[in-house]
Parts: C-alpha cells; sequence; structure tokens
C-alpha cells in the first residue's frame, strides 16, 4: 500500500488561472438547473496548439442517444465499430458507422441482482487485451471478465484479492506486456463503503501481472476510477472522484510499484463554480497528450496538466476513446455518446 506524503504549499501560476477561468466560463452551463436538452456540444479551444489534434471549426457529431449512463467506451479496430456500456442499464452497445448503437451484451455483467445490494449491475470500462478479446470491469459481478468477440464467451479473469472479493471494478489500462492496471471503487455497491457485501477494507488500484499475480499499487484513495499510463509507462494516471477532493493524481511507475504521489490535476475550483460531473475516465495519446474528464465536460491536456481544449455539453461526460486509428476522439457523454474527428495524420 502506498503512503501518500503532504504536497507542498499551494501557489497558483498560470496553469491554475487558465483551468480558473474555464471554470467561471463553464459554470453557467453546468448548474442544477441543467435543461431536460443538453445544449449542442462544443469545444472550448484554450491553446492554440489544441490544432494540430483537431481542424478549427470541427464540429462534435453526436452518434447515440438514450442512454441511462454512457461509459466504457472502446474502438474495435478489426471489427470497425465501437462498444460502449451503461452500468445501470446492464448493456453493452455497439455502434457502426451509419448505423444505430445495438444490444450487444445482456446482460453486461450480471443479471438477477438485488437493487438493495448492487446498484451497478452492469460491466463499466472496457478494454481488449493483447489477443485482442474485450475485457469488462464487472461492476455488479464484481470481477474482470474477459469476452470472446466472436462468440461472446465469457470467462472471470480475477474476482478477489488475498481471497477477498473486489467492490466494483471500474476501469482499467493493459500495459504493453499484457499487464492490466484497474480500479475497485464502491460505485457499484447500493450503499458504497458502508455495504455488507463490502470483503475489502480499501478502495483500491491494483495491477494484474500475467502470471495471475495480484498487487494492490495504492489503497489510500476514497473514490479511484479513470486510469491511464504514460506512452512509456514509467507514470500511472488515476482519478479520483471523489466530491470534497476531486483530483487527477498522477505516480512514478516501476516493477517494484508506485512512489512518489502528486496531484496532477486539482479540480475543487472547477467542481465549487458549477462543473458538472467529477474526475472520471482519462486516455492518454501516443505523444502524451491527456484526455480527461473533469467538472464540466472532458479536458484535453499536456502531460504537465497545461490546458489544451475542453469540450462541453451542459452534463457529465464520463469517459472517451481514441479509434479509427486516431482519427476520432469518442465520448460517452451521459445520456448520449459523441464522436469528434481528428486529423488527418494526428496519432492518439
Amino acid at each position: 500500500m502506498f503512503e501518500h506524503r503532504a504536497v507542498a504549499p499551494f501557489r497558483p501560476g498560470r496553469r491554475e488561472v487558465l483551468f480558473g477561468a474555464v471554470a467561471m466560463a463553464a459554470a453557467p452551463a453546468f448548474g442544477a438547473g441543467v435543461a431536460a436538452t443538453p445544449p449542442e456540444p462544443r469545444i472550448q479551444k484554450l491553446s492554440p496548439a489544441f490544432d494540430r489534434m483537431v481542424v478549427p471549426g470541427t464540429r462534435i457529431e453526436t452518434i447515440a442517444t438514450g442512454i441511462r449512463w454512457a461509459e466504457g467506451p472502446v474502438w474495435v479496430e478489426a471489427g470497425q465499430y465501437l462498444l460502449f456500456s451503461d452500468p445501470p442499464a446492464n448493456i453493452v452497445r455497439r455502434w457502426r458507422k451509419g448505423g444505430l448503437a445495438v444490444p450487444f451484451l445482456d446482460p453486461s455483467g450480471v443479471g438477477g441482482t438485488d437493487p438493495k445490494l448492487i446498484r451497478e449491475p452492469g460491466a463499466n470500462g472496457l478494454t481488449l487485451d493483447r489477443a485482442g478479446k474485450l475485457l469488462v470491469a464487472n461492476s455488479g459481478g464484481r470481477s474482470i471478465d474477459r469476452v470472446d468477440l466472436v462468440t461472446r464467451r465469457r470467462e472471470v479473469v480475477v474476482d478477489r484479492y488475498q481471497g477477498k472479493r473486489f467492490n466494483s471494478p471500474n476501469d482499467m489500462h493493459v500495459a504493453r506486456d499484457g499487464t492490466l492496471y484497474f480500479t475497485d471503487p464502491p460505485y457499484g455497491l447500493t450503499e458504497g463503503d458502508t455495504s455488507p457485501l463490502k470483503e475489502l477494507a480499501v478502495n483500491g488500484v491494483y495491477r494484474l501481472r500475467p502470471g495471475g499475480t495480484v498487487e494492490l499499487l495504492e489503497g489510500s484513495l476514497t473514490r479511484p476510477n479513470g486510469i491511464a499510463l504514460s506512452p512509456d509507462e514509467t507514470r500511472l494516471y488515476v482519478s479520483v472522484s471523489d466530491e470534497t477532493a476531486p483530483r487527477i493524481m498522477v505516480y512514478d511507475l516501476d516493477a517494484k510499484g508506485v512512489r512518489n504521489a502528486r496531484v496532477l490535476l486539482d479540480a475543487k475550483a472547477m467542481k465549487a463554480r458549477g462543473g458538472a460531473g467529477l474526475p472520471d475516465g482519462m486516455k492518454v495519446a501516443r505523444d502524451g497528450t491527456l484526455i480527461c474528464s473533469v467538472p464540466g465536460g472532458m479536458m484535453v491536456m499536456t502531460p504537465d496538466a497545461e490546458p489544451l481544449a475542453l469540450v462541453t455539453t451542459g452534463a457529465p461526460i464520463a469517459n472517451c476513446a481514441f479509434g479509427e486509428r486516431g482519427r476520432a476522439l469518442y465520448m460517452t457523454a451521459n445520456d448520449r455518446v459523441l464522436r469528434l474527428p481528428l486529423r488527418a495524420g494526428w496519432q492518439g
């Protein structure tokens, strides 16, 4: 378990001023009285550097609607389709260009659960393993599952740490050697930390080795959520969806575990000024650019947290995924799924 150390005194700089300005500008659209029909998604450019990623004037497409809570997008290049989850509805849907989103896994997690005990029975995060099979963070089943995309046969990869059931696995990242990093908050449990089903004392960040060994990397976070690695896999990023301390953490990572914990982005100001949602899912591009869910939308920023752009919809944007060989960014945005075309030649 990692012991968190005190952070140096905060002194606002250019980055903090920019984030404060973003929060103030976004606040009117993200208040408690959000309209029944959210406004059209828009891009708030915060740096000219964003132009290398997206052609100025590019519009964001809405490709699916009518979802209870859109999550866990993953692009399947071999089949040219997008999969995304709806945890409370217990469905994973598939979308192809020119078509509608249709059920792919139903149930996506586990069926027949008691809502007094299980709040989200379905799959949450989705990703692909090195063999191209689908990995499912099974929130309701409290496990990481593997699904064959052709036969849709499912197997449990891991469901315990030191003999105790996980809370509700949420999000994942697969390293180049096949090691799986994942978060395990209690969101899937109706009573959260006080649930009678909770067996683990921590809400952990874990590493599953290819040989099957499970390691607890971080056990001090209240609500670990989105997770990603830097391109060279020497940094681990973890979103913390804590109402009182929303933030994105970064750790130095090696074979022994994590060290040097620090706050990459403190999102309290964005939340305090009315930003809808909390830090949630994230992805890291090949050049290190981070795409992170924040209060108010989806933030594009450098590895040092310099903001480049903010995608807003008037509602939370939970997660994202690169697709089409880096030519599109897909975002799961509350009750809808968005597609942002990216510049040809820009590799995410």
